[in-house]
């Protein structure tokens, strides 16, 4: 058993360096620059970190928190910024490439990747995967990201005192979140292109400010039931309701301040300002704003379910 931990443990943080020298690769083939090689000097806390978890943790995750996906985070963000930015710039410019928009161009570049793997040539297989457009290589970029995110959460080793059922809700929020976070990018950067470069770098700030919830384990990771009990026991009835509430209160958090509140905000000023107007950026605006009113609801009725309660207490003889 231990070795299957240690074994994904590995595997998972070989997997984010894997991703994250792509997307430095692709920067540095876009750019024409070899010194855009030095990002790779950003994988150094994450090569850090695995030799401390593996040494010390055997592998383990922390209950709170997730360093390797921090810093896995860390590793590839500027390479997609330096992407997203390029692209923006030279979006006119682009030669012909090869789109994945079909199931037959898709089929025809594996099929091409394929005859190219056959010859063994690593410039041959450079030249391939450098003819696929930007804007899908972008796209790939952000899809992988959110998608190996989840599967690495899955894949790494329990933190203590995390349960298999708190795991599993995390990995459920994660799949909404990933959902929204690649519809907010993929989808409010291709209505601003154009209209303001300035806003542009303000997504992108917004979108990695959104990344940060999944280093996180706050909206799920509480304290045990038993623990309640005894503490409510004692009298300290204000604190067993806070902890309680713990998991509603740090969703509302993430909400309003990390995706749902800045996510609105972005799309208020597109529609307003710049005067973009469509049905689906219509409708993801009306969702955040249905999302905030609802999280700011929720924390009225956690209020009121406290302060009853602490009154209680404290008239109690």
């Amino acid at each position: 058993m231990l070795l299957v931990k240690f074994v994904c443990a590995v595997l998972t943080r070989a997997l984010f360096l894997l991703l994250a020298l792509l997307a430095v690769w692709r920067v540095c083939w876009t750019k024409n620059d070899r010194w855009y090689w030095l990002l790779t000097a950003l994988y150094i806390p994450l090569l850090l970190e695995t030799i401390i978890t593996l040494k010390r943790r055997k592998g383990h995750e922390y209950k709170w928190f997730s360093p390797a996906i921090l810093f896995f985070l860390i590793s590839i963000i500027p390479s997609i910024w330096i992407l997203e930015l390029q692209h923006r710039d030279n979006k006119s410019s682009v030669p012909q490439c090869k789109k994945l928009d079909s199931w037959n161009n898709v089929r025809s570049v594996v099929e091409s990747f394929n005859g190219t793997l056959r010859n063994h040539t690593l410039k041959n297989i450079e030249s391939l995967l450098s003819t696929v457009c930007a804007n899908d290589w972008i796209l790939a970029l952000h899809q992988v990201l959110l998608i190996l995110l989840i599967l690495g959460k899955w894949l790494l080793p329990l933190g203590g005192g995390v349960t298999r059922d708190e795991l599993s809700q995390l990995l459920l929020i994660f799949v909404g979140t990933a959902a929204d976070i690649l519809e907010f990018t993929s989808e409010t950067l291709s209505d601003v292109k154009e209209n303001s470069p300035q806003l542009v770098y303000i997504i992108l700030a917004v979108w990695t400010w959104s990344m940060l919830q999944f280093p996180l384990h706050l909206a799920v990771v509480t304290s045990r039931p038993g623990e309640s009990d005894v503490e409510e026991e004692k009298g300290c009835c204000r604190n067993v309701l806070m902890e309680r509430h713990s998991t509603d209160i740090w969703n509302i958090v993430e909400s309003l301040f990390i995706q749902d509140g800045p996510f609105l905000i972005v799309r208020l000023t597109v529609i307003t300002y710049f005067e973009v107007f469509h049905q689906m950026l219509v409708f993801f605006a009306i969702k955040n704003f249905l999302v905030v009113i609802l999280n700011l609801y929720r924390l009225v009725v956690i209020c009121l379910d406290v302060r009853p309660s602490s009154e209680h207490s404290s008239h109690t003889p």
